[in-house]
C-alpha cells in the first residue's frame, strides 16, 4: 500500500504530459537558474487555478502515456518542458530562493558546510484539494543549481529532491505546521480509497520504470559540484520544517505560502541511522524562499527529475 501511494503522490509531483516529443526536451546544461525562473514566472495567474486529476489522462487508445512519461521523468534532466498535466499534484505555487548549509556534517556535495545554491521549488497538494476544510497531502519539490550566480550556465545538472508530509493526507490546517520528508508517513483515508484505482495504474507503471519507488534518494545533492564521485556520502533521510517566524495560516495553501513582505524559511534536517527507534536528525541549514508565483508554467511546464534507485550509496 505504501509503495502504491508513494508512486501516486511522489512521482506525480512532477506530473506527466499527454505528449512529450523528445526533441522538445532541453538539457539542463542549456539553462541557467535565471532562465528557468524566467520561464516559471512568465505567465503568472491572477486567480488561483483549480486543476483536477483525471483517470482519462493516463492513457490513450493507442499508447500507454503514463509509462512513457514515467520513463521520461526518470531519464530526462530537463528543467522546462512543453506544457503537460500533473497527474496527482495539479495545483502548486513556485518559489525561488537560497539553499544554505551552515553546520558541519559528514556528507558531500551541497550538503557540506558553507554550501550555498540557488533553488527553485514547488509546493503542492495531492489530487484536487487545496483548502483546509479538506484532508490534504502536502508536497515539496526542490531544484538546486550549483551556483549563486543566477546567470551562470553550469556543467552540472540541477539536483532535484522530493518531500511529502503524509502519503494519505492529514487534517493539518496549514502547510507550515507539518514536516516534509523523503520517507513520509502514511495514513489511510476516504480520499485514498476513492482514488485507489487511479493510484494503482500510476503505481504499476512507475514500478515498471523504477525498481524501488518507495523512497526518493538524495544522491543528486550529495554529488552536486563534486569533481569526482569517489568518497560521496549521502544521508538516507532528509526533512524540512518551517521556521517558527515563518508559520502562517490561510484557507488555501497557496495564499498561505505566498511571499509578500516576509521570506518563507524552512530548516533542513538530515539523518543516516535510527537510534532508539528514532532517526538521528541533525539540523544543517535552511532554505530561504524570497519570491513566489502561481503561474501556468509552474503547474504545467516546470519539470523535476526523479533520481533512479541505487543500492550502492555510502551513508557514513
Amino acid at each position: 500500500m505504501k509503495l502504491l501511494l508513494y508512486a501516486l503522490i511522489i512521482f506525480t509531483i512532477t506530473g506527466c504530459s499527454k505528449e512529450v516529443k523528445m526533441e522538445t526536451i532541453q538539457t539542463a546544461q542549456n539553462y541557467s537558474f535565471q532562465k528557468v525562473w524566467n520561464e516559471v514566472n512568465s505567465d503568472p495567474l491572477k486567480d488561483l487555478p483549480q486543476n483536477s486529476v483525471s483517470f482519462a489522462k493516463l492513457s490513450s487508445s493507442t499508447e500507454n502515456l503514463i509509462l512513457k512519461d514515467a520513463l521520461r521523468t526518470l531519464n530526462s534532466h530537463a528543467d522546462i518542458l512543453e506544457p503537460f498535466d500533473k497527474l496527482a499534484h495539479p495545483n502548486g505555487i513556485c518559489f525561488k530562493g537560497i539553499w544554505d548549509i551552515d553546520t558541519k556534517n559528514i556528507y558531500s556535495g551541497y550538503f557540506k558546510k558553507n554550501s550555498k545554491a540557488l533553488i527553485i521549488a514547488r509546493a503542492s497538494t495531492a489530487l484536487s484539494e487545496t483548502t483546509n476544510d479538506d484532508k490534504r497531502a502536502f508536497g515539496f519539490a526542490g531544484k538546486l543549481f550549483a551556483s549563486t550566480n543566477p546567470n551562470k550556465i553550469n556543467r552540472f545538472h540541477s539536483a532535484n529532491f522530493f518531500l511529502i508530509d503524509d502519503l494519505g493526507g492529514t487534517d493539518a490546517k496549514s502547510y507550515t505546521e507539518v514536516s516534509l520528508t523523503n520517507d513520509p508517513l502514511i495514513s489511510f483515508s476516504f480520499a485514498v480509497l476513492k482514488n485507489l484505482l487511479y493510484a494503482s495504474k500510476v503505481a504499476y507503471n512507475f514500478a515498471e520504470a523504477d525498481k524501488n519507488s518507495g523512497i526518493r534518494q538524495l544522491y543528486e545533492i550529495s554529488q552536486l559540484g563534486e569533481k569526482s564521485l569517489k568518497n560521496i556520502i549521502t544521508p538516507k533521510w532528509m526533512k524540512i520544517e518551517t521556521e517558527n517566524s515563518s508559520k502562517r495560516e490561510a484557507k488555501d495553501f497557496r495564499d498561505e505560502l505566498k511571499i509578500s513582505d516576509k521570506n518563507l524559511i524552512f530548516n533542513i534536517f538530515v539523518a543516516n541511522e535510527i537510534l532508539d527507534e528514532k532517526k538521528n536528525w541533525q539540523k544543517i541549514g535552511t532554505i530561504t524562499l524570497n519570491t513566489s508565483v502561481v503561474s501556468n508554467s509552474c503547474d504545467h511546464r516546470l519539470h523535476f527529475h526523479h533520481p533512479k534507485w541505487r543500492g550502492d550509496l555510502n551513508h557514513k
